[in-house]
């Protein structure tokens, strides 16, 4: 047999798009439909792991009324709160509540847990918000730096500074701050002072975003006031994210830059600092996108110690309140809460990173 029919007896390797077409749907759809589909899943394994360690507790009406109310009183509370049935079927109605936007109303004061997310979950998200503006301002430069100073002395320090960052409490870091700028007069508690809280409850309409508030209200004074207020909590839950951004930065720097089209770039001339800025640092920011995902869970529970240590009245300050107050029944709205916002943060930045990194679709 000759080399030619050799050669002509072999199958033809399919190309990537011969192997895409196989498959019946490009990647990238099928990767979206499973991410969505998984969703689903993921929201019903965390709102039963919810519903179970609520009921492990025991009955929350008893723990949270018990010696206020007789008896008579409890039950009737528990009958009307859904809890003196069946396990079985407390959980179908947690769930069918769940399903219509009804996660309960609270036992010690009567509130309805959804407008309790409707306006301390404003709260948290401008938190959120001012916290990853510190962590950019902090991480990516300082990133940059310690990847162009690989093992220098800049670079160790920058390392350092990023372990210490992440691995110290935030309870720890808002207490030191506090300390420090409370002596110069700076703002340590609340989201405003009680004077521009009290004019901003008059804004039409109210966001319960605060500097959106200040800003529709049109007083310079009270946009100062609010933003002043924001500084020392986003830069103490900032700098948590900003040491993670940092590390993230450096490795995915270095990697790219030992990439054959940056050492062609330097064999053209091209300088450092424009090989860094123009042909490395775009692609070393993909992993970056990939972890802010990650790092919405991390905001949302450090933002339970954040917003309590600088009296913040956002969904973590609220939870701890109902918490001290045994309310169950909250908790377990604002804990189902957390994990459904955290499973949708998560498949939003899933999406983005399966069209930023085609990778990610095989």
């Amino acid at each position: 047999m000759t080399i030619a029919e050799v050669q002509g007896s072999e199958e033809p390797t399919p190309t990537k798009a011969e192997g895409r077409s196989r498959g019946g749907m490009p990647p990238l759809l099928r990767y979206l439909i499973i991410r969505v589909a998984l969703v689903p899943l993921m929201i019903w394994i965390l709102v039963t792991l919810v519903f179970l360690l609520m009921r492990v507790i025991g009955d929350p009406i008893t723990a949270a009324l018990g010696g206020r109310l007789s008896p008579e009183q409890i039950e009737q509370r528990k009958a009307a709160a859904g809890l003196s049935g069946p396990i079985l079927g407390q959980y179908w109605d947690y769930l069918t509540g769940i399903l219509h936007f009804d996660f309960g109303t609270t036992l010690t004061d009567n509130r309805s847990i959804t407008s309790i997310f409707v306006v301390n979950g404003l709260a948290t998200l401008e938190l959120a918000f001012w916290s990853l503006i510190v962590a950019f301002l902090i991480g990516i430069p300082l990133g940059r730096v310690a990847a162009r100073y690989r093992d220098r002395y800049t670079d160790v320090v920058l390392r350092v500074f990023s372990i210490v960052v992440y691995a110290a409490p935030v309870f720890f870091l808002g207490l030191l701050f506090k300390l420090a700028f409370s002596p110069f007069g700076w703002p340590v508690a609340g989201r405003s002072s009680i004077e521009t809280e009290i004019a901003l409850t008059n804004v039409t309409p109210q966001t319960h975003i605060m500097i959106l508030d200040a800003i529709l209200w049109g007083n310079p004074d009270y946009v100062w006031d609010v933003l002043q207020h924001a500084v020392l909590p986003a830069l103490t839950l900032g700098l948590l994210t900003g040491g993670v951004f940092l590390r993230l930065v450096r490795i995915n720097l270095i990697g790219t830059l030992g990439a054959d089209y940056v050492t062609a770039a330097r064999a053209r001339g091209v300088s450092e600092r424009r090989v860094i800025r123009k042909h490395a640092f775009r692609n070393a920011l993909v992993p970056v996108v990939t972890v802010m995902g990650m790092q919405i869970a991390l905001l949302l529970g450090g933002a339970v110690l954040t917003e309590t240590t600088f009296e913040w009245q956002g969904l973590g300050y609220t939870l701890a309140q109902y918490l001290i107050k045994r309310d169950f029944i909250a908790v377990q709205g604002i804990v189902t809460l957390f994990a459904i916002v955290v499973s949708i943060a998560s498949l939003v930045i899933d999406v983005i990173v399966a069209f930023v990194d085609p990778r990610v679709r095989f």
